[in-house]
């Protein structure tokens, strides 16, 4: 393919759908809920903001290094693919990942919009009720700003991958209520915001900055909302029901985890699949990776419950079993303080720049007056 060739989307002539299966909950009881839910609920309200108006669009984007990341974060970095790209090959390459990788973004969001509109039928409690509704306009606006990212900075998307597709029909075609919390607001979202953070932490781009800041700020709510519901409900739950959920969650770690190894990228540009792959599963940064992004998932996995020896076991196996005792509140607080400081930042920015034009006016001016 030519470097300027973009991605074959099998998926995208065609809309994804499948019978819907589970129960509409209707609740006549309006008057009382969680007071811990009701305070989600209420943020959720106050923390609403406008795409169009509190992102910089007019920052520029070189697709071709679309993130400023250092070359040696590349995760095909050190492998003998890599080191046969030209200096074009290479850009051409970030290129690619970049679109690869803000497109599952994309995707997901619209995942976890189609989820959280699930919910609100299903979740039989008004007050989760009332918070999936602010959730489904906060992952509207996250599938507009990555909608628009990749169309008119990256100019090039790849359709979903298999193993998120995997877990998104896992999630959105079990009968049970609670599945999509459980598939969406613990796995795809922990993981996704874990991602997030990484890239958020690594760009020296203001406007993918901003994106993921200003997203993260909302994640962090619908990852404390799934923590709350679950915790409750499964506290009631048989041991059946609970290996049940166990097996779910084993099965979306594992999908999670491969999804990461961007194989489709690989083909697209005509890699050596084998070798990429080897790298992608034991090179020394994709490990390191795999790590950070199951930060959120193992903390938030133990704290609703669902936390037997095999569960255990599964994250020894995978090598994050040591995650288990990262806060997250505290990096959800973080999460919410640093989009906070990018704004004041924002904000201090654009006073210096008007007292810097305003500054040359009456310099004008005087001049002017002078003559």
């Amino acid at each position: 393919m030519s470097s300027t060739s973009a991605p074959t989307h099998q998926d995208s002539e065609r809309a994804w759908s499948f019978p819907m299966r589970g129960e509409d909950h209707f609740t006549w009881s309006y008057g009382s809920g969680r007071e811990s839910l009701l305070n989600l609920y209420q943020k959720g309200k106050d923390k609403q903001w406008d795409s169009s108006r509190r992102v910089d669009w007019s920052l520029e984007v070189d697709p071709c290094d679309a993130l400023g990341t250092p070359e040696h974060t590349l995760g095909l970095y050190g492998s003998r693919q890599y080191g046969k790209l030209s200096a074009e090959g290479k850009r051409e390459l970030r290129r690619h990942m970049a679109a690869w990788e803000f497109s599952q973004f994309l995707h997901g969001e619209q995942g976890a919009m189609i989820c959280s509109a699930r919910i609100v039928e299903s979740v039989p409690d008004l007050d989760s009720k009332f918070y999936a509704s602010t959730q489904v306009m906060d992952e509207a606006r996250h599938v507009e700003l990555f909608s628009r990212f990749v169309e008119e900075k990256i100019g090039m998307s790849y359709p979903i991958s298999p193993h998120l597709k995997a877990l998104l029909g896992e999630t959105l075609n079990g009968s049970d209520w609670d599945l999509p919390y459980l598939g969406m607001q613990v796995l795809i979202e922990g993981l996704a915001l874990a991602a997030f953070g990484i890239l958020r932490d690594r760009t020296t781009k203001p406007l993918p900055k901003q994106l993921l800041s200003y997203i993260m700020q909302d994640e962090a709510r619908h990852v404390a909302f799934g923590r709350l519901a679950l915790r409750d409900h499964y506290k009631n739950l048989s041991s059946r029901e609970l290996a049940e959920r166990e097996d779910f969650v084993i099965e979306g770690c594992h999908l999670m985890r491969d999804r990461l190894r961007m194989q489709e990228v690989w083909e697209n540009l005509g890699f050596d699949m084998k070798e990429c792959m080897e790298y992608m599963n034991h090179g020394p940064r994709m490990r390191a990776f795999r790590s950070l992004l199951f930060t959120r998932i193992v903390p938030c996995v133990k704290d609703i419950g669902l936390w037997s020896p095999r569960i255990r076991q599964a994250y020894d196996d995978m090598g994050v079993l040591d995650l288990a005792g990262a806060d997250l509140v505290k990096l959800m607080e973080s999460d919410e303080l640093r989009a906070e400081a990018l704004d004041a930042e924002r904000r201090e920015m654009e006073a210096r720049r008007g007292e810097v034009h305003e500054a040359i006016a009456l310099a004008r001016e005087t001049a002017t007056d002078g003559r």
